[in-house]
């Protein structure tokens, strides 16, 4: 059954003719969702395919193209089957399995984000600014200023999988936190690999990554990378995935995926908790055997804990190659340090490149350390403000400042928390018709400055989580080049 009707907009001689089929596209579907997007409010959904001679609009920049897609696609781009496939593989398993009983519900979402090339550039224009910023000398005394001593033990290293967020705005990605732990690189890759376009438009997008099947290839590099750092051409045996009680962790799955990645490479891998660990001279051991490096997943960032002490003896010894540590933690991802990189006075003295400064000033949010003096005018301005605390990880004490009762302002004023200012996360189409938009942020799991994989985390409330429906890791479609 088609039906049909004229719609006459305010373009000169421009008659829009709308139908309805089922999946049949006149034009593209990108083309009808960008075309609407520019228009105005959709007066149809994206079941309805604007029909038109081609000439009949230019045709649609990539800049505005993910916009677009953004706000207006409804698709679910990763089927279970697809993803199950990946699964399987990643897990090196004979039967098949099913996604549900390996990954938490809200862990994965079907539905994708959608970035501009301008996007890709700012991110890593953002992130290669930071990193200019945290080798400088100056930097580096500044934040272990108020660093556990631990991090003064330089063993090399880089720190493998590092995170840092953003959230868009209309100026560009702006830093939310750098994470030294970030989970999710595997579990995104293997996301990124199940995905699938939704039209042609998308098919010309990168997922993720230049090349998700090579993804495997730069983490294992970049594994030893860390070793032969701190060890030259000596043989790396043996990885440990290191955290407190590992099978009780939310992303235990990724653990796996790691191990058998490892595994497939001739490495020796095992999953341990940091509590059986052993010191021996200057060899730590697991049971019977032995750790060459160990991947710390572990979020007691200064390895302070007494069930840590081994694994923070064999850091300070040097008997083991640990990454990320504490000083990376210390040089990276301490919210403390979100002072000093939103600080133009400070900027401005380590005699940088201007540009990098300017891109500091643009991406990263101001950023005051949180102090009884400070805060009553904190509290005065609390709207304008977001409250982390100085210590936290996955959003644990953080808090909108509009949203803040007295009583927790005032457990916060006492000091360990920063007041960052709020930059509101981005939105895109929830799936669901009618329901509420989705709000995402952006990770980028760099190494050494570079940009491994780019993933998005979708969800509803005050914070990022990983509880709401048809939330979670997102993969993210981009394309290539800017129009």
């Amino acid at each position: 059954m088609e039906v049909t009707a004229v719609l006459t907009h305010e373009r000169p001689f421009l008659v829009v003719r709308v139908v309805v089929y089922q999946r049949l596209m006149m034009l593209t579907k990108a083309q009808s969702i960008a075309y609407v997007a520019d228009t105005g409010p959709p007066a149809v959904s994206l079941d309805v395919i604007l029909c038109m001679d081609d000439s009949a609009i230019s045709p649609v920049p990539k800049l505005r193209l993910a916009a677009a897609f953004n706000r207006n696609c409804r698709c679910l781009i990763v089927e279970e089957p697809a993803l199950a496939r990946e699964l399987q593989a990643a897990l090196s398993v004979q039967n098949a399995v099913t996604p549900a009983s390996y990954l938490p519900g809200s862990m994965m979402s079907a539905t994708a984000v959608f970035l501009s090339p301008e996007d890709v550039q700012q991110l890593h224009a953002a992130i290669q600014a930071i990193e200019r910023v945290i080798a400088t000398p100056s930097y580096q005394e500044q934040v272990l200023s108020w660093a556990d001593p631990i991090a003064r033990f330089n063993r090399g290293g880089h720190g493998v999988c590092m995170g840092y967020d953003f959230h868009l705005d209309v100026s560009g990605p702006r830093l939310i936190e750098v994470n030294t732990n970030a989970g999710g690189l595997l579990l995104n890759g293997v996301l990124a690999r199940a995905a699938r376009a939704c039209c042609s438009e998308a098919q010309s997008m990168s997922v993720g990554c230049k090349d998700p099947a090579r993804l495997d290839r730069l983490i294992l590099e970049m594994f030893r990378s860390e070793w032969q750092i701190q060890r030259g051409s000596a043989p790396l045996r043996s990885i440990a995935i290191v955290d407190d009680q590992p099978e009780s962790q939310y992303l235990a799955t990724e653990f796996r995926l790691f191990a058998e990645l490892f595994k497939r490479h001739g490495w020796q891998a095992m999953i341990a908790d940091a509590a059986a660990l052993v010191l021996h001279g200057s060899t730590l051991t697991v049971g019977d055997d032995t750790i060459d490096l160990i991947y710390n997943r572990l979020t007691d960032f200064r390895l302070s804990e007494p069930s840590h002490a081994a694994v923070r003896a064999a850091f300070a010894s040097g008997a083991t190659v640990v990454t990320p540590n504490p000083r990376t933690y210390a040089l990276y991802a301490d919210k403390r340090n979100l002072t000093v990189l939103s600080d133009r006075a400070f900027l401005n003295s380590l005699e940088l490149p201007s540009a990098t400064i300017d891109t500091l000033a643009q991406c990263v949010p101001q950023t005051l350390l949180v102090t009884p003096e400070l805060a009553p005018q904190l509290w005065t301005e609390r709207r304008r403000w977001f409250f982390k605390p100085v210590m936290g990880f996955g959003s644990r004490g953080a808090y909108r400042g509009d949203k803040l009762t007295k009583r927790v302002f005032e457990s916060i004023a006492q000091g360990g928390y920063i007041a960052q200012a709020r930059v509101d996360p981005a939105t895109r189409a929830n799936p669901t018709r009618d329901a509420e938009p989705l709000k995402y942020d952006i990770r980028c799991y760099v190494y050494r400055s570079e940009i491994q994989l780019t993933a998005a985390r979708l969800y509803q409330g005050q914070t990022t989580n990983f509880r709401t429906a048809g939330g979670g890791f997102s993969p993210v479609f981009y394309a290539r080049t800017v129009a």
